[in-house]
């Protein structure tokens, strides 16, 4: 028994002492022992996807100035709607409204006829001076004179005394209104040279009713040389004495000419020619009529 168990220290010994020199078994009892990454095993699949398990993942985490910079551009994005910016409601246009003309200067009518107080008639002035020296503006003397009422060759009725006198009548209110000195009633004439014309217009065979109208230099449609006087002209549909009387006070050209407000002599010298015509060949109407008047000498 002794035997057996100096025996088994025997073998314990040799096997503790020389086993570490012939190789396996690891380090020896007093040295360091390490573990290295190239001795480290794991287990190898055969799956592609086990092996992509083992691709390293790494994670980048942004600096804070990235982080600002991201977020002002999503803000500066989000402000502009490039999606909906075809969608968006087009505002209502602003309309804006002219300011109304100044309204004309007020004007006092006499029997109807209008005053123009404006630098080209002088009426203005012309009051300004009555008041300054006390004296008022003069009144009308009413109308005058009388024609014939002939008649032309091709039927076209003439000048008549209801013509005249309500052309006079009108003609010296219109003098009153705008503060001018009346035309003696009895210094108004029929003038049958400015009829002759005014015939010679009517009987131009065309229908336009402007075929031969005009001063003198006009032509009628068939080539009949022109006859009678000139004067300044008026006409239409519904037209009378009266309101021929107030188209050429309304007309610059013509005020001056037929009315003279720069006038500073005697009206008693003065005499306003008439004449006016009814209607017209082939169609027009008695109610269509032309009219001529001039100032001049009595």
């Amino acid at each position: 028994m002794k035997r057996f168990a100096l025996l088994t220290t025997l073998v314990t010994a040799v096997l503790t002492l020389v086993l570490p020199f012939v190789g396996g078994g690891g380090p020896a009892l007093g040295a360091a022992a390490s573990a290295t990454a190239a001795e480290i095993r794991v287990p190898v699949f055969a799956s592609p996807v086990a092996r992509a398990a083992r691709a390293t993942v790494q994670i980048s985490v942004p600096g804070i100035d990235a982080i600002v910079s991201r977020a002002a551009h999503t803000a500066d994005y989000l402000k502009t709607d490039t999606e909906h910016l075809g969608q968006k409601p087009v505002p209502v246009p602003v309309v804006v409204v002219p300011p109304a003309p100044p309204a004309p200067p007020a004007s006092r009518t006499v029997s109807g006829h209008r005053a123009t107080p404006s630098a080209a008639s002088g009426t203005a002035e012309r009051r300004a001076a009555a008041v300054a020296t006390g004296s008022g503006c003069p009144g009308s003397a009413g109308g005058g004179g009388s024609a014939p009422g002939r008649t032309s060759g091709g039927g076209v009725a003439g000048t008549t005394s209801g013509d005249i006198q309500s052309f006079s009548a009108a003609y010296n209110a219109i003098r009153a209104a705008n503060c001018l000195p009346s035309i003696p009633a009895g210094n108004f004439r029929y003038d049958s040279c400015m009829e002759q014309r005014l015939f010679w217009m009517a009987e131009d065979p065309s229908t336009d009713p402007m075929s031969a109208w005009g001063h003198l230099g006009s032509v009628r449609s068939d080539g009949v040389p022109s006859v009678g006087c000139d004067g300044n002209l008026a006409g239409g549909t519904g037209n009378t004495g009266a309101t021929v009387a107030q188209k050429w006070w309304d007309s610059a050209p013509h005020r001056l000419s037929l009315y003279k407000p720069s006038y500073a002599g005697g009206t008693g010298g003065v005499c306003i020619y008439f004449a006016m015509t009814h209607g017209g060949i082939p169609n027009e109407p008695h109610s269509f009529t032309r009219a001529a008047a001039r100032w001049g000498g009595c």
